[in-house]
């Protein structure tokens, strides 16, 4: 684990993955206060899934990409990026928002199950194809890691997502995917109304984005 420090952190009804860009849209007065600390600082917050109530002891660092858009009532469109997990140890409520002592989670070194990563990336692949998206298979070679990269847009649930990112190794990772792949994609092509589910649904981005 590395050393503790303390962050803000934002509860939101979704899991943030590192390497994810996430576009958020900041309205409440507490949240305003958060993000503008964390741009005259170049501050990370946190991002933690909150569900039913309940909020999640583990999540991941966001750093500011770029603001897109800061509108006159203080609104702002911003552009997050995910970094680095981390546990929370302590929460603390002394300011409007939300702050925690956290550690980061570090992954073990061990070597990776290449035959499932590459099983994993053609189910991948196979899914983006039924979706109606384009396949790229070069987008997977420069990856370190692909389990993130792929979990976000594999339709998970936020609980599984939240599984996910909890995972400690990268093996887990990619076990976990390929056994939701290997029964998600079966019914996909079987059924019509889950294909058109999935072509109209928000689960299937076309990651990366295409550059103009």
């Amino acid at each position: 684990m590395s050393e503790p420090k303390n962050i803000p952190v934002f509860p939101l009804g979704l899991v943030l993955y590192p390497k994810e860009l996430l576009p958020l849209h900041i309205f409440e007065d507490r949240y305003r206060e958060m993000i503008s600390y964390c741009l005259d600082e170049e501050a990370a917050f946190g991002v933690l899934l909150m569900q039913d109530g309940k909020m999640a002891n583990v999540g991941c660092e966001a750093v500011i990409d770029r603001v897109v858009t800061t509108y006159e009532d203080g609104r702002m469109d911003i552009i997050v990026e995910g970094t680095q997990r981390f546990k929370v140890r302590d929460l603390q409520s002394s300011k409007s928002y939300m702050t925690a002592d956290i550690e980061g989670i570090e992954e073990p070194e061990e070597p990776i199950q290449v035959e499932t990563r590459e099983r994993v990336i053609t189910q991948h692949m196979r899914l983006l194809e039924l979706a109606g998206r384009k396949v790229r298979p070069n987008i997977y070679q420069n990856l370190d890691g692909i389990s993130f990269f792929i979990a976000h847009n594999v339709g998970l649930s936020s609980e599984q997502k939240q599984q996910v990112l909890e995972m400690l190794t990268e093996n887990e990772r990619i076990v976990f995917l390929a056994s939701h792949l290997e029964t998600l994609i079966p019914k996909v092509e079987e059924y019509e109304d889950v294909r058109k589910k999935v072509q109209s649904n928000g689960h299937f981005k076309d990651f990366p984005p295409e550059v103009e």
